[in-house]
């Protein structure tokens, strides 16, 4: 698996880039790289990572993902703040899956030092 490209769109392999939140080695610095590895996480079908990372006053009970949907791509539009010297940040983004697309301005926040997903807005 290391030399399959990450998910995520940026060129390295997937255990070099989303794959080290995935497992734990790491978390993402910046709120784009905590929603890349997101993205990332939808693709895998992991679960668990996307619950670990979501915001406890917004995270949902459990997260039902549909095996059958087919992620093919994402692009970046924006983002505002998020860097380590913010505690906040936004993300608008356009995730592709076969048959579509989701255009999304995804909020985050630092909670214990560490970028969680808090919710969206679904854009046209």
């Amino acid at each position: 698996m290391t030399s399959r490209a990450c998910p995520c769109g940026l060129p390295r392999s997937y255990d070099a880039c989303c794959g080290r939140f995935h497992t734990g080695a790491g978390s993402a610095p910046t709120a784009e790289s905590l929603m890349r590895s997101r993205c990332s996480a939808f693709v895998k079908g992991d679960a668990g990572y996307l619950l670990r990372t979501w915001h406890p006053q917004t995270r949902p009970e459990r997260l039902e993902l549909d095996p059958r949907m087919r992620w093919t791509g994402l692009e970046i539009l924006d983002t505002t703040d998020g860097s380590a010297f913010h505690t906040a940040g936004t993300v608008t983004f356009r995730a592709s899956y076969r048959g579509g697309s989701l255009h999304e301005r995804s909020r985050f926040e630092r909670v214990g030092g560490a970028w969680v997903y808090v919710d969206g807005d679904f854009l046209d």
